[in-house]
């Protein structure tokens, strides 16, 4: 019935509501005076006389105007607040007063303490009338609405409180907070809890969801929260960092899902000016691959330090499109004087790269253009090669001609005895940076090598989000398998601080901190979305337990892939001024020895002779092991239909 009425009152037009409340209004101050009287002369026979209502007849309509004129009737219902008690008191103080004016003007019956009582009983009646109203159509709210806890009860926290009460898909029913201060107050007529009480409340409330209301917590702090919140089984989201919130690419009102680096939980080292500075301010600077994860990271990262141009290469014309209307945006207001150049092109263009190099008078190159994905490269294998060994040289010898500054490889722990054709022709584009390093000419090669960025395309956690929203299930290659990872920003901060302290032939090694077992994370990953993940049984020969909601399932090492990565060939890492970037010295190969090599490549390369493109792939200093047969689709094809050989003119390729 409360329901069926609330609904009514809810779907009047405002002007109805208005009208509505002024006559409860009405009727409430009649209650309030009737029983004041009644309660200062001890009975209700005295109130009955009509003399003792004219004066209150008098001020009603001087009252409810009142009320009106100070915004009473412009506030809704549901949004009462305390600026609504406060309209209260004054106008009630005042049609108080005006009760004795009126009675004292018409030689009216009034006792003087009656507007006191009056005052008081109206303010219970007309501000209880108003946030019981609100109580109800908040109580009405919470059953459509997912119930949650805010955890924070800060500044973000109660903003992000105001906002879900005007909408969204979430009742607040608590906060949640360490500071012991906070613990105990009200805020906007919540509760604010302690964390050791969420199990209780959680079970009270039927709470759904947790919302992290923390944006200048640490890393670290927002892990060890998620930890303490993964065994109650509720989905965790999260307002931005804040970082996000004072650039300006999110509000603080956002709800965004928890991110993987919460869960890594490693706190960012301040960045060094000076080293960011080094090769940027001021100067002009290229960046290949710049639509890619990290190259458009690291452009975004250098136009903050004010380039005087920032040159954008990618073959890929959607890419290159994305990355130049996105920082276009950004250096409006960030860098207005940076110009900014977009070039669709291959890195295995020379002359295209030389031109270019020249015209724009390039200082700075970082080389990010990359096929990176191991089975995609493992089954085009010449591809793979030509990319990343031959558009490295390409770009590397353009540079040495044009007389680049400075020349920075984003190389990859995939390098490090490589087990697959990407590892092995990235650790050959290092080969090449070496090399060139030790000949004359004005340019410093410089080589940073650090494993996965979290959230670049391919990489598992986006998969790992798709599958958890599709139901599972969510497909690991082996329950043993571990990978290092690092949030984008900080492996471009650190790819730029590196490329700054290079003297020539430099390989350096980020701190990737440790492992992940890739199983831990989807496992984390799914309950902080509010599920049960399902693992196989260890050595339960794939027997799956019968509870939960998301599988965990098993597949198998894909086409090149490592249970394990390494960022070091030998085991001499040095530290450098920085505390994230290390040093080594790895095998390097000298100019002539490398470039007959290469020709060697390339000609296997030309043939599309596989066999031999692995032997000197072999053959250099790279530790390459195929861990697998030959992979490529083309060959296995030629091998499976002998006939297509000749057909298709492809002899040479045997």
């Amino acid at each position: 019935m409360t329901g069926r009425f609330l609904n009514y009152l809810i779907g009047l037009s405002r002007s109805r509501k208005r009208a509505v409340l002024m006559l409860v209004d009405a009727a409430l101050l009649a209650v309030s005076f009737g029983l004041a009287m009644a309660l200062r002369l001890d009975g209700f026979s005295p109130v009955l006389a009509p003399s003792s209502w004219l004066a209150f007849a008098l001020v009603l309509p001087f009252t409810l105007l009142l009320f009106r004129l100070m915004g009473l009737y412009r506030a809704v219902v549901r949004h009462v607040a305390g600026r609504t008690v406060q309209v209260l008191a004054f106008g009630l103080a005042v049609s108080g007063l005006l009760l004795l004016l009126a009675a004292k003007s018409f030689g009216l019956f009034l006792p003087r303490s009656v507007p006191a009582i009056y005052w008081l009983l109206a303010m219970g009646f007309l501000g209880g009338a108003r946030f019981g109203l609100r109580a109800l159509y908040r109580q009405r709210l919470a059953r459509l609405k997912a119930r949650v806890i805010i955890f924070g009860a800060g500044s973000a926290g109660r903003q992000l409180f105001a906002t879900l009460e005007h909408g969204g898909d979430y009742a607040p029913v608590a906060f949640v907070d360490d500071a012991s201060e906070l613990q105990g107050r009200d805020i906007g007529g919540l509760r604010v809890y302690s964390p050791a009480r969420l199990p209780g409340l959680v079970a009270e409330h039927g709470v759904e969801c947790v919302l992290l209301a923390i944006p200048s917590a640490t890393r670290r702090q927002r892990r060890d929260i998620l930890e303490r919140l993964e065994p109650l089984g509720l989905r965790v989201q999260t307002v931005p960092g804040l970082s996000d919130i004072v650039s300006g690419r999110a509000e603080l009102s956002e709800i965004r899902e928890v991110a993987i680096e919460d869960l890594l939980g490693r706190d960012l080292v301040p960045p060094r000016q000076d080293l960011l500075d080094a090769n940027i301010r001021g100067k002009t600077v290229m960046v290949t691959g710049a639509g890619g994860s990290i190259g458009s990271e690291l452009c975004r990262q250098i136009l903050s330090q004010r380039p005087a141009r920032l040159v954008l290469l990618d073959l890929s014309e959607f890419g290159l499109y994305g990355i130049d209307e996105e920082l276009r945006g950004l250096a409006e207001a960030e860098s207005p004087e940076t110009v900014i150049v977009p070039l669709l092109g291959s890195v295995l263009d020379r002359p295209r790269l030389e031109g270019a190099l020249r015209h724009f008078a390039v200082d700075t190159i970082f080389h990010a253009a990359a096929y990176k994905h191991v089975p995609l490269v493992e089954r085009n294998p010449v591809e793979g090669v030509r990319n990343n060994v031959f558009g490295t040289l390409a770009l590397a010898e353009a540079a040495r001609a044009v007389g680049v500054k400075a020349f920075v490889l984003v190389s990859t722990d995939k390098a490090v005895r490589p087990t697959n054709i990407m590892g092995a022709s990235k650790r050959i584009a290092e080969l090449i940076c070496q090399a060139l390093s030790g000949l004359p000419g004005e340019t410093v090669f410089s080589i940073v090598r650090f494993g996965n960025v979290v959230g670049s395309s391919g990489s598992v956690i986006p998969l790992f989000r798709k599958q958890i929203e599709a139901g599972g299930p969510v497909t690991v290659t082996h329950p043993d398998i571990t990978r290092y990872f690092m949030a984008i920003p900080e492996a471009a901060q650190l790819v730029i601080q590196a490329g700054a302290m290079a003297r020539g032939g430099d390989v350096f090694i980020l701190d990737m901190g440790e492992p992940v077992r890739i199983v831990d994370l989807a496992s984390r990953m799914v309950r902080l979305s509010g599920l049960n993940p399902v693992v196989p049984r260890a050595g339960g020969g794939g027997a799956v337990p019968a509870k939960g909601d998301i599988e965990i399932r098993f597949t198998e090492l894909r086409p090149g892939e490592k249970l394990f990565e390494e960022l070091l060939v030998g085991s001499d890492a040095q530290p450098t001024e920085h505390p994230r970037i290390m040093t080594a010295t790895e095998a390097a190969m000298d100019w002539p020895a490398l470039d007959a090599l290469l020709q060697r490549l390339a000609n296997a390369c030309d043939a599309h002779d596989l066999p031999t493109l692995r032997d000197l792939l072999r053959e250099a200093p790279t530790g390459y092991e195929p861990a697998e047969a030959i992979g490529d689709l083309r060959w296995l094809a030629m091998q499976s239909q002998p006939a297509l050989k000749e057909g298709a003119g492809l002899s040479g390729a045997a």
